[in-house]
């Protein structure tokens, strides 16, 4: 296949290093982290790269998007002439670790608890990320437009639900990535966590969802196919994520 790729530069080491050795054929194109620092710009640089890949003339077989959700950056993505393909997950967070499942049992219970990789501290100055679970799953509103929602009674349930008494001390995960220990930075985060007080967890990531995106191996039960003509729509949910629908 003859393939677009447009991805998130903090994932240029994984991408880079399976792009090398799949049979598919690509052309590739990085946004900046810092992009996703607002979405509707964010939306606007892969969408004018789809529309560079519809103008282009070349024969792609699909457009892959090396993202999640990204805080709605993808929401309303498509292509009049290609169809999409969106790994279905809420954020990079998700790629690294392999899958939805690894990603709920880690963030779940705190979907605010920061976390790092190596791509993501050698890409400017923000050291780390906070899942942005909250906001797609509609959880990020104030007390005071829960009760204009709800009610108050209802607004105190969901804060409290929300933000639960609990022992644990501050965290941060740091995410290791294979083929990328000799670069320091599980060291650098370790010492960092330790001057800001807080316990370090190491985790071991895994490259599936990125290797199986490249490899042309999408099963629909961890990406979404866009069909030409449709565009990505959010589900918040924990499952699926997203879905796509026809574009008006």
């Amino acid at each position: 296949m003859y393939l677009k790729l447009i991805a998130c530069n903090v994932l240029l080491r994984e991408v880079c290093r399976e792009v090398a050795s799949s049979p598919h054929t690509f052309d590739l194109y990085f946004t900046e982290k810092g992009d996703h620092e607002f979405c509707d710009r964010l939306r606007s640089l892969i969408e004018g790269e789809i529309r560079v890949a519809e103008e282009s003339g070349k024969p792609y077989d699909a457009i892959l998007l090396g993202y999640g959700l990204c805080g709605n950056a993808t929401a309303g993505l498509g292509s009049s002439r290609f169809p999409l393909v969106l790994p279905r997950a809420h954020d990079c967070c998700t790629l690294f670790l392999g899958s939805k499942q690894k990603f709920r049992e880690l963030f779940a219970s705190n979907p605010s608890r920061p976390f790092a990789t190596p791509g993501y501290l050698e890409r400017g100055s923000d050291r780390f990320q906070t899942s942005s679970t909250r906001k797609f799953l509609g959880l990020d509103k104030s007390y005071e437009e829960y009760v204009a929602l709800y009610g108050e009674e209802n607004a105190r349930y969901i804060m409290e639900t929300l933000s639960p008494k609990t022992s644990e001390e501050p965290t941060l995960v740091y995410i290791a990535m294979p083929g990328t220990d000799s670069l320091g930075w599980e060291e650098r985060c370790r010492a960092e966590a330790e001057r800001e007080g807080k316990r370090f967890i190491r985790v071991q990531g895994d490259p599936r969802l990125i290797h199986k995106l490249i490899y042309g191996e999408w099963d629909p039960e961890e990406f979404l196919l866009v069909p030409q003509g449709q565009k990505i729509a959010p589900l918040y949910d924990w499952d699926q994520v997203v879905t796509s629908k026809p574009q008006l």
